[in-house]
């Protein structure tokens, strides 16, 4: 194995998330990915450098120091970077950026401007991802934060490519009423007898995703109201007490909502950022990466529910 700087990323993220699973969802790949890659990067070195410790895996004494190696070498790469950004500033085209319903969305673009300030963003907001693959594959848009479901990625042509963001779970949102409101999880057959609120088929396979997981549980849940209003009227909705709904992990309740996890993570999404082969270059395309995956890590801090549910985090 040829030492790189993503190894080092990682053992930074794993370091910073105190979990390998943790680190996996901000990194945007499976755990068992990024255990196999720990292990290379042991190898590598000939050293354990990560233990478990009491609330997750801390670094060795030897991994703590090559930490601290690492970050060094990072901060020398990224000021790299930004140095070869900053001769292109002003020659750089604007990036046109679309993304589908994610609150992942706003923390991102705040750390673009931060980190190219000269950089123009054309933002739009858009649902469907396949139509959103269409718009770079005809250069109508240069990036794009889509979602697609495991097992049923999307379809890239030549021209686009794309890294993971994360993959998770999707939560239930509950009237704070509920009658399941005291439990840790909520297993999603317990809820056949509930409305639910059903956002937009995304042209990816939400509904079929979602279809296909109430099947399994033993349901085929009615009413269902297919609601096209923004994230904010759905939870008042639930609020009211008119019905349930599967919401993204992250989603912050409003007052009169409850966000439970569902026992066995029957419903999971990807987050995914795509480009353009021609027309983002591998830095920019690193730059908006890290800042997707750092805008997510602020979302899980502000997430009560997700910080509580262990077997996922």
């Amino acid at each position: 194995m040829n030492l790189e700087l993503h190894h080092l990323r990682t053992l930074r993220a794993i370091a910073e998330a105190g979990s390998v699973s943790r680190a996996a969802v901000v990194l945007g790949y499976s755990q068992p990915a990024i255990s196999r890659q720990l292990r290379r990067i042991e190898e590598y070195f000939g050293e354990t450098l990560f233990q478990r410790g009491p609330s997750g895996v801390e670094p060795t004494a030897y991994g703590a120091e090559l930490l601290a190696e690492a970050g060094e070498v990072l901060a020398h790469a990224d000021a790299l970077a930004r140095r070869a950004a900053s001769r292109h500033r002003g020659t750089r085209p604007g990036l046109r950026l679309a993304a589908t319903n994610t609150p992942i969305l706003p923390g991102m673009v705040s750390r673009v401007h931060s980190r190219l300030p000269d950089l123009g963003l054309q933002l739009n907001s858009a649902y469907g991802s396949p139509a959103m693959v269409a718009l770079l594959e005809q250069g109508r848009l240069d990036a794009a934060i889509a979602a697609d479901y495991p097992g049923q990625e999307l379809c890239l042509p030549e021209s686009v490519t794309g890294r993971g963001i994360v993959t998770e779970p999707s939560f239930v949102a509950l009237p704070s009423g509920h009658r399941l409101r005291q439990r840790p999880e909520v297993a999603l057959g317990e809820l056949a007898e509930d409305a639910w609120f059903l956002t937009p088929d995304d042209g990816a396979g939400w509904h079929e995703v979602f279809y296909g997981a109430c099947q399994d549980a033993g349901f085929r849940p009615a009413p269902v109201h297919e609601f096209l209003g923004d994230t904010l009227q759905l939870q008042d909705m639930v609020a009211q007490g008119l019905g349930v709904a599967a919401v993204q992990a992250t989603r912050v309740p409003v007052p009169g909502v409850v966000i439970k996890p569902l026992t066995g993570r029957p419903l999971r999404c990807r987050y995914v950022l795509l480009w353009h082969r021609d027309r983002v270059d591998e830095e920019l395309a690193e730059t908006l990466l890290g800042a997707a995956t750092a805008a997510y890590r602020d979302l899980i801090t502000q997430a009560s529910h997700l910080q509580a549910c262990a077997s996922w985090l």
